[in-house]
């Protein structure tokens, strides 16, 4: 009688399951993309179609295929299927799979395969527990995260697991799944008979950012729409049941640090149009506008410098304005500063010289201020020798004068060097007659001070 009961109750679930936990897929054939993971003759594939798993981490972005993937390498190997969110077991939840886990091996020769969602959430004692168990085999522990696993996993766990990455499912992929669970009756929309115009099918696919379990649930709702009014799925039912463009992005995350950087390069690229198009991503996505507006004032002097020093003014405008008016309107303004920095001439130089800077006080750490530049306006620096011999450079011609300004065992060094772009090539001229008043050779005969070096981001 339980049995019969428990039938019906899983018949039942079946039925009022989401569409994407119907269209989970039952063989490797039936995942969505990920064919370096699934693809004939792939490692991964091999060993799970051997009936030999290892322990795992799958890393990927959400509805990529994490859970279905390590439920198929517990059917494919015949072990017991144990699964634990980390937001919500802990330490005692972990000693329990591993204490059945035990038993299963000894009484039933079975093995057990841990899917651990979302392990990244894991503490560290947490996580220390499942190493003896994955260390002895008494379990095959699938880690899924969304993070970087090797910012957020202990490393004895990494490294007595394979990491495996999964990528976001192509649209052609997410096209043709759609089409699947239009024509399946048995677990899809086939009973409905819908269909689905080439402009709908485009847009779910391409606005789900590789998500197949978005694209599954959206399509669901469409179809519901579209039954509602008794017509076919058109690109209106997908805009009603996406409601706007996803934009796949975590604050917390890899695509934090992806987009932003995607966003300064293109600054840096001097591409106006990708530097907009990444801007308004991080803030479609909710990004700390502070933050964006933060990069844009370092990069106006890292990147610019005295090419343009407006530059810097604008982006600290930019920055203040978000203080006073806030968003959405000071999209506005940050959307000004961006295609400002982009359009901008481009230099380095201030980078280089505060690099060489650092490094030529880290050579002479000993060095002492010259007498004549040291301060003279006490009483008893004048016996101390403070000051004697400074010659004041408005008392002559063009308002400087030939003295040395460096520490003596530093005399020769050159620390600045201006390029020829933007307002630096104008700059450039002056210095040039500057160095022959103080006396120093032209600067691009002498060899630049060792400089540190500077970061690609």
């Amino acid at each position: 009688m339980d049995d019969l009961f428990a039938a019906h109750r899983q018949a039942r679930q079946a039925e009022i399951a989401p569409l994407a936990t119907r269209m989970r897929p039952r063989t490797l054939d039936e995942i969505a993309g990920q064919p370096h993971l699934v693809g004939s003759g792939t490692a991964f594939r091999t060993m799970i179609e051997a009936g030999r798993p290892v322990s795992m981490i799958l890393w990927g972005p959400p509805g990529t295929g994490k859970t279905t993937l390590a439920r198929l390498v517990a059917a494919q190997s015949e072990a017991h299927f144990e699964q634990l969110s980390a937001t919500a077991a802990g330490v005692k939840d972990v000693r329990d799979v591993l204490a059945g886990a035990r038993r299963r091996l000894g009484e039933e020769d079975r093995r057990t395969v841990l899917f651990l969602d979302e392990i990244h959430r894991f503490s560290t004692s947490q996580q220390d527990a499942l190493l003896p168990g994955v260390e002895d085999g008494t379990l095959v522990l699938v880690g899924a995260t969304t993070e970087n696993p090797f910012f957020e996993i202990n490393s004895p766990l990494i490294s007595r697991s394979t990491l495996f990455r999964l990528d976001g499912i192509e649209p052609t992929d997410l096209a043709d799944l759609i089409d699947r669970a239009l024509s399946d009756s048995e677990r899809g929309l086939g009973a409905f008979n819908l269909t689905i115009d080439d402009q709908a099918r485009t847009a779910l696919a391409d606005r789900c950012g590789g998500d197949a379990r978005l694209a599954l649930n959206a399509l669901e709702i469409a179809a519901f729409l579209a039954r509602s009014t008794d017509s076919d799925i058109t690109f209106a039912h997908i805009e009603e049941a996406l409601q706007r463009r996803i934009v796949r992005y975590d604050k917390a995350g890899d695509q934090h640090y992806d987009v932003i950087s995607a966003f300064i390069k293109s600054l840096r690229g001097s591409d106006p149009d990708a530097s907009l198009y990444w801007l308004h991503t991080m803030l479609e996505a909710g990004e700390d506008p502070e933050f964006i507006a933060r990069r844009m004032i370092v990069f106006a002097s890292e990147d610019i410098g005295l090419a343009d020093s407006s530059a810097l003014s604008v982006a600290v405008t930019a920055g203040q304005a978000l203080a006073y008016v806030g968003l959405p309107e000071a999209s506005y303004a940050l959307s000004h500063a961006a295609l400002y920095l982009a359009t901008a001439p481009k230099s380095d130089s201030v980078k280089s010289a505060m690099g060489a800077a650092r490094q030529a006080v880290a050579e002479t750490p000993g060095d002492q201020v010259p007498m004549h530049l040291r301060q003279a306006g006490y009483q008893g620096a004048a016996v101390l020798g403070h000051g004697e011999g400074y010659r004041y450079p408005h008392d002559h011609p063009g308002h400087i004068v030939r003295q040395e300004y460096l520490p003596k065992s530093s005399s020769e060094t050159i620390l600045f060097r201006p390029t020829d772009q933007g307002d630096e090539a104008e700059l450039a001229k002056r210095l040039k007659e500057h160095d022959q008043i103080l006396g120093k050779p032209p600067r691009d005969q002498r060899p630049a001070a060792n400089q540190e070096p500077g970061t690609r981001d």
